[in-house]
């Protein structure tokens, strides 16, 4: 059994297709297989950093789940703990740069994991467990999983980092995102959520009121694009960094950088100001190509 991840990280990983170079899905000729998926992006960042790093999860026991395991390997992502599912599919989303993304992931491996996968990870032996909003909203036990990850966190005192995430296409409603994705960041020590994000689902339209709803997390990032991100604790002032320009080619992916900068900063016992900049320094490579995770020749773990 390797070491323990300093960070584990458990949700979804899927197969992301996306033109070799950024122009359209509808005119490209080359394209790219990657993994993608808000948990494992984070991991691979995290891995790219130096940092032990662990993705637990579910893929197809087929040619995308098995190319994934092998990429995230590659990229220096612990898998030990993934499962290979021979009944359920990869899912797969293709991403049009400049234009969003398009999902194909009903049915998933992913979405057959339940609160009995718990059990065999290492939580326990962890010094962060990260977890998104996405994944209670893939199905019924996905989300009986993440409550038993809470409760296996809070068990062995290990905090969570939970980035909001949210998907209104995986929600039956607006309102019912609004709760349970309140409630899981209410339960978690360190919080990401964007500011356009937090107004959709709370109608909080400052950084100041997102803290206002959520007073319990003992760290709280509120990220506003292109604007900048602000840090609220339990034990310091806030702090506020500028995003550091650059030319955009496609955004998606770059929360899950940013979480991993920050982190990782955080791992090193940086103030608040530096664990910003980590993350708007990650965010950046995200940001200026088509990638969700580092490229291999940039990790450096």
């Amino acid at each position: 059994m390797p070491p323990f991840p300093e960070v584990l990280t458990v949700g979804e990983t899927m197969a992301l297709v996306v033109p070799a170079r950024a122009e359209p899905l509808e005119s490209a000729v080359d394209f790219r297989v990657e993994p993608g998926g808000a948990e494992s992006n984070v991991a691979a960042h995290l891995a790219a950093l130096g940092r032990r790093a662990a993705w637990a999860g579910a893929v197809g026991d087929d040619p995308l789940g098995r190319r994934l395991l092998a990429q995230l390997d590659a990229l220096g992502v612990d898998t030990s703990w993934a499962g290979r599912d021979p009944g359920s599919p990869t899912g797969v989303y293709f991403k049009n740069p400049g234009d969003g993304v398009h999902y194909y992931r009903t049915g998933s491996a992913a979405s057959r994991l339940g609160a009995d996968t718990v059990a065999g990870l290492p939580v326990a032996g962890a010094r962060l467990l990260h977890l998104s909003g996405i994944t209670p909203a893939l199905s019924a036990s996905c989300e009986e999983l993440v409550d038993a990850l809470f409760a296996a966190a809070d068990a062995a005192e290990v905090p969570v980092s939970f980035d909001v995430n949210h998907r209104p296409a995986l929600w039956p409603s607006r309102a019912a995102a609004a709760e349970r994705l309140l409630g899981l960041a209410r339960r978690a020590r360190v919080v990401f959520v964007g500011l356009d994000e937090a107004e959709g689902l709370w109608g909080t339209s400052t950084a100041e009121s997102v803290r206002e709803l959520l007073p319990e997390p003992a760290q709280l990032i509120v990220k506003d694009g292109a604007v900048g991100a602000t840090e609220y604790s339990h034990s310091a002032p806030a702090a506020h960094v500028p995003a550091t320009p650059t030319t955009a080619v496609e955004v998606v992916g770059a929360g899950d950088a940013f979480a991993a900068g920050w982190i990782a900063a955080w791992l090193d016992g940086a103030d608040a100001e530096a664990r910003l900049a980590a993350g708007h320094a990650r965010a950046v490579l995200t940001i200026a190509g088509t990638s969700d995770v580092p490229r291999e020749e940039e990790n450096d773990g």
